[in-house]
């Protein structure tokens, strides 16, 4: 293999593991800072404990998100040398300021939260924790103003073959950028409400301070609901505005080969990406100018005549971006979000009822168990479609990929890496999950450590 496919393959594996922990990082700091605000305000022991019990899964996320968001940075140089000269003036700033204010405060004040328990004041201590949660959205906001100008390049000129930075408000006021950053949001607070529900469920079933657990469950059921509301919300306003910003990704999410008006949404289709059509396919008809436009007719611009724009605007080329893999990793991340959606309503009505949740068919909660990867799916999903819906572009109209790559690194170098990074991270994942297990699930908290806590509790004046 070339250089090239070999670089882009070792960035998609990075990429693609190093966001499996950035959701649930974001969610949970905010849902632990969450519960530990109740229990300042309550008294109530028992959400100090599911605060502690909750955290300490965060922090082994966290830890693991820390390590492969590094290695991804490092590629930048390594393997990308081109872009980097390209676009550094612009996208060195925000990684500065993430890396420099954001991650400094996360990290000092998760510190802070760690070691600070029993030798902070109940109202510091929580400010430690809400500091680090707040400080964990703003890493994502200057990495996603980052990634909004590879995707919508805005305030930069052209000067001797690089893009320079001319306005950092027209970053700051990226039209990508509000609506990709609400969409990591909700998209970790989904994720981190159906971690709790899974791991709550697990736990039920095998009858754990089943209390714990059912007021965990419910907590969780909560989040996870509101998270999928908002996400599906907001995920339909991204996608709006990726029609206009970028048809080309648009299109080809949809398999819509000719500009249609009305457009059907495609639910399945058969793909011949070298004839330029689809040999067979289920279509709603006119749904997809009804989720665009919100009525029944719209023109919705097909692959065919995107690719003749482009070619137009940017010379001969392959504009058309793997369709197949666009198609059905939409198709991936909606059918997620649809069952997240059923899954979440479900889990907030038994939640609700006077029926203890550990009475109920161990079915029932082994499907909330299992439900806690639906996110993984769908964040999974979401982020293969936007980043391979700018093929062949790395900086969106700007630069192509094999324009980005570096020019000195052999294909064995990056063959040998890319197979480095892969045991690595098959590595970090046994940690990761053994860890998960033997402080979730294998020895969770108990009504005995609550109790012991309750007797602590004069220690916080």
């Amino acid at each position: 293999m070339e250089a090239l496919s070999l670089a882009r393959a070792q960035f998609a594996v990075t990429t693609i593991y190093h966001f499996l922990f950035v959701p649930l990082t974001i969610g949970l700091s905010f849902l632990v800072a969450v519960l530990e605000s109740v229990y300042v305000k309550t008294g109530d022991e028992r959400y100090k404990q599911m605060a502690k019990f909750w955290g300490k899964l965060f922090l082994i996320n966290f830890s693991m998100g820390v390590v492969t968001g590094i290695i991804q940075e490092f590629q930048f140089g390594m393997n990308w040398s081109g872009y980097s000269r390209f676009v550094g003036d612009i996208f060195g700033a925000p990684l500065a300021i993430e890396a420099l204010v954001a991650f400094f405060i996360e990290s000092t004040f998760l510190g802070v939260w760690i070691f600070g328990w029993e030798k902070l004041s109940k109202k510091v201590h929580l400010l430690s924790i809400w500091l680090a949660a707040i400080a964990t959205s703003l890493s994502a906001f200057w990495i996603l103003l980052a990634n909004s100008f590879m995707q919508n390049p805005v305030g930069y000129a052209l000067r001797n073959g690089r893009a320079e930075m001319e306005s950092f408000t027209a970053l700051l006021t990226n039209n990508h950028l509000w609506h990709q950053f609400p969409h990591v949001l909700t998209a970790g607070l989904t994720t981190a409400g159906f971690f709790i529900v899974g791991v709550s469920a697990v736990n039920l079933m095998k009858k754990n301070n089943n209390a714990f657990f059912e007021k965990s469950f419910k907590f969780g059921a909560v989040a996870a609901l509101v998270g999928v509301v908002l996400v599906i919300f907001v995920g339909h306003g991204q996608m709006v505005s990726i029609k206009d910003e970028q048809p080309m990704k648009a299109a080809a999410a949809e398999a819509l080969w000719e500009t249609a008006d009305p457009a059907p949404f495609t639910i399945v289709a058969t793909i011949d990406q070298e004839g330029r059509k689809n040999t067979s396919a289920l279509e709603l008809p006119g749904m997809l100018s009804m989720l665009y436009y919100l009525k029944p007719s719209g023109e919705v611009l097909g692959i065919n005549d995107v690719q003749a724009q482009m070619e137009a605007k940017y010379g001969p080329g392959d504009y058309i971006p793997p369709v197949a893999v666009l198609f059905w990793s939409f198709r991936a991340m909606v059918a997620a979000g649809g069952l997240m959606l059923i899954l979440g309503i479900i889990a907030v009505v038994i939640s609700r009822k006077k029926k203890p949740l550990c009475e109920y068919n161990n079915k029932l909660l082994g499907l909330f168990g299992i439900s806690l990867f639906l996110p993984v799916i769908a964040n999974a999903s979401g982020w293969i479609m936007a980043e391979m819906g700018r093929y062949p572009w790395v900086v969106y109209g700007l630069q192509k990929i094999e324009d980005g790559v570096s020019t000195v690194t052999s294909p064995g170098t990056v063959l040998i890496s890319l197979i480095g990074f892969i045991v690595i991270f098959a590595v970090l994942a046994i940690v990761e999950i053994f860890l998960m297990v033997r402080h979730g699930i294998k020895n969770p908290v108990t009504d005995k450590e609550i109790v012991e806590n309750e007797k602590e509790a004069s220690l916080w004046t």
